[in-house]
């Protein structure tokens, strides 16, 4: 069977969402800021939406996913222009491992799926700062290049605090949200659960993707720091 996540928005309104859903009769459960869906007709049919933007799908086709994604639409907010999407297959086993993108769950426990689905959702966020990130340094790479080609920014007052504000509007809204990236809180409820978690994080080396995030970011801070130096240089 299959398990996919994707990275749809910067956040979803899970309140109106839970709410919506209750309206219509579906299946759901709140868990915190995690709203879980029973897909009906399914051997294992689960939906988990993550109030930063992601969802988490087990047991349900490529078609269905989508399905799902597109009815949601209405409760996102800032849709990412690149979804970010993750893919694996799962089997209940005896003991709970990831192997090659399959996942092997110890059972059939619906708090298991979830708690896999914290590093699996936690990932695919992570990915789009990333990806963020890399367009960020594609755009401004120039700038260092220039400087110490030149020894000055070939940029005017104006080009300068327009790259301010756009490295300065990346950095905040990665700083605001990565705290998404700790361990959730739903472990504090659910302590036995943390081990299925912190293997789905090993797994998707979060830990390291997570530094060099914070490395990237300094980075940022570095160059923005650098082009308030020039605009004050050529205002002198």
């Amino acid at each position: 069977m299959d398990c996919r996540a994707y990275c749809t928005a910067s956040a979803y309104h899970i309140k109106p969402l839970y709410e919506r859903f209750k309206q219509v009769g579906a299946s759901v459960t709140l868990y915190r800021d995690v709203i879980h869906f029973v897909v009906p007709g399914e051997a294992i049919g689960d939906i988990f939406y993550f109030s930063y933007g992601a969802t988490v799908f087990w047991g349900l086709s490529l078609e269905q996913c989508l399905s799902y994604l597109e009815q949601i639409r209405d409760f996102e907010e800032h849709r990412v222009d690149e979804i970010e999407t993750d893919e694996f297959t799962f089997v209940i086993g005896d003991t709970s491992k990831i192997v090659e993108d399959e996942i092997i769950l110890p059972n059939r426990d619906v708090l298991s799926r979830l708690a896999i689905s914290h590093g699996l959702a936690q990932s695919v966020k992570l990915g789009t700062f990333e990806s963020a990130l890399r367009k960020t340094f594609n755009h401004t790479k120039h700038i260092p290049e220039d400087l110490a080609k030149h020894g000055r920014i070939p940029l005017s007052r104006k080009e300068i605090r327009r790259k301010m504000g756009e490295l300065f509007i990346e950095r905040n809204s990665i700083n605001l949200h990565v705290d998404v990236l700790d361990t959730p809180e739903f472990f504090w409820e659910y302590t036995e659960l943390e081990p299925l978690y912190a293997m789905t994080a090993n797994y998707l080396d979060l830990e390291t993707r997570v530094e060099v995030l914070n490395q990237r970011l300094d980075v940022i801070h570095e160059l923005f720091e650098m082009l308030g130096n020039e605009l004050n240089h050529q205002h002198s």
